[in-house]
């Protein structure tokens, strides 16, 4: 460090850093919540702060591209306060939240009042997935990405999914537009139509045995082969969301491999449970899309070890526990998870290959939960620890066995289908732009003020949206 630079507010050392480069020792420097720089091994600049993470692993900022905060409408079963700290305590500093509220949102003004709502109440960085209209798909094609460069698809729905595109015309015309804007779609990809044929024939699941052949694999399937021929045909960016079964994941390497715009995400619950864990633990892991045989699971942890998906998820969607232990047919699909998503993956790969270089591990979770998220959805300053980058950062001990339990359950409704798990991995503390958010020893949270953040626009809508911030 030159002896005219600045010193630091702050210096994080340690001989585990996952930088873009790989895993090294060193400093990171950090002055006005950013990176200043990352040097070697060394000694401490004199007068500046200092933590030392000493062998614990030093992350990026983790981001979870898939969340249900429930904002507004929803709240009774979670909001920004319990949502963001159940995602600092599991290393994430960034969230993209989805529109399938009340009133969902579908349109800049509803994304205006919605970051209103959640200033001042979030640990956690922020950004907002609209919503399609199938009213309005055309509104895509004027989407400043001030406002929002990412839109969410439903092809089929269920309980919490009220703006459903069911016409092949409507979803040809938000292909089309959102190419034009060059906006990312993320798609919700099951084939509402063929569920309802099937839902006519033999009704809907009286139980948990036969739940998963009631939501087949064959509904994914056909909805994401109209995606890839969606994509191929308008050139569209389109992201499938909790992926989850083989044929599936095979149809979007092989898009890939073709060169059309399509990428996946598999979330951690499609990695940790299977169709028998549904039968035995019933509403705790029903999900849309269902979870599947273990043959699927199988296949979506390849992708992770080969690099075929593009990100990590926990489509942390709560529900209250009197909502989950309805009827099988009337319970919501959905589970808390952005709290367990890291630790949860984390402890599978360790698992799953025992023998593997742990550096090279925990740069492959990186890289799905920190670097191609930020890549896919223009975060800027996310994803990476390296000179002006935001100083989001995780120290994470990467062998501390221990148990899950409902009293460590900081999501508002208050349980998890992970309770009782012995994980490998722990999050001992969370920095955002380098303040501490979560600090595991003291069990203590941090400054409710995480901002909205915004990709380069330059239409009259950004007036409103830094609005929106103040």
């Amino acid at each position: 460090m030159d002896r005219l630079s600045p010193v630091p507010e702050l210096v994080v050392s340690g001989r585990r850093l996952v930088t873009p480069h790989g895993v090294r020792s060193g400093h990171v420097l950090i002055s006005g919540g950013r990176i200043t720089d990352v040097t070697g091994p060394g000694p401490v600049p004199a007068g500046a702060g200092h933590l030392d993470a000493g062998d614990h692993y030093v992350l990026p900022g983790l981001i979870d591209s898939h969340v249900h905060f429930r904002t507004p409408g929803l709240t009774y079963k979670e909001d920004w306060e319990h949502g963001s700290r159940a995602a600092v305590r599991g290393g994430v500093t960034t969230v993209m939240d989805m529109p399938n509220t009340v009133p969902p949102t579908l349109d800049p003004q509803a994304l205006f009042d919605k970051a209103g709502l959640v200033r001042g109440s979030s640990l956690v960085d922020f950004r907002f997935h609209i919503g399609v209209d199938p009213a309005r798909p055309r509104l895509l094609a004027d989407l400043d990405p001030a406002v929002a460069t990412s839109a969410k698809v439903f092809m089929a729905g269920h309980h919490t999914a009220p703006t459903v595109v069911r016409d092949p015309v409507v979803l040809e015309q938000a292909f089309a537009a959102a190419a034009e804007a060059g906006v990312q779609l993320v798609l919700h990809a099951e084939d509402d139509g063929l569920f309802a044929l099937l839902d006519a024939w033999w009704g809907e699941p009286s139980g948990y045995l036969d739940y998963e052949r009631h939501r087949p694999r064959t509904g994914g399937i056909v909805a994401v082969a109209k995606v890839v021929e969606l994509a191929r045909r308008h050139g569209t960016r389109a992201h499938i969301l909790h992926l989850s079964s083989a044929e599936e994941a095979d149809l979007v390497c092989a898009a890939q491999a073709a060169g059309h715009p399509v990428t996946f995400e598999v979330t951690g619950h499609h990695l940790s449970f299977t169709d028998e864990d549904t039968r035995r633990l019933g509403a705790r892991t029903r999900l849309s899309p269902s979870i599947r045989s273990r043959a699927d699971q199988d296949r979506l942890w390849r992708a992770l070890a080969e690099g075929q998906l593009a990100t990590l998820g926990s489509d942390h969607a709560p529900h209250t526990v009197a909502e989950k232990t309805r009827s099988a047919a009337a319970s919501p699909p959905g589970l808390p998870g952005v709290q367990e998503l890291a630790v949860a993956v984390w402890t599978g790969m360790r698992r799953r290959r025992p023998e593997e270089d742990p550096d090279v591990a925990v740069t492959r979770l990186v890289r799905h939960l920190s670097q191609r998220p930020a890549e896919l959805f223009r975060l800027p300053g996310k994803g990476r620890i390296a000179p002006g980058a935001d100083a989001d950062l995780v120290l994470f001990a990467p062998d501390t066995p221990w148990m899950f339990s409902a009293h460590d359950v900081e999501s508002k409704c208050g349980w998890s289908a992970y309770e009782g798990w012995t994980f490998t991995g722990r999050v001992e503390r969370t920095l955002r732009a380098g303040r501490t958010v979560w600090d595991a020893a003291s069990g203590t949270f941090g400054a409710y003020d995480g901002r909205l953040l915004a990709a380069a626009g330059d239409g009259s809508q950004r007036a409103a949206l830094a609005a929106g911030r103040e």
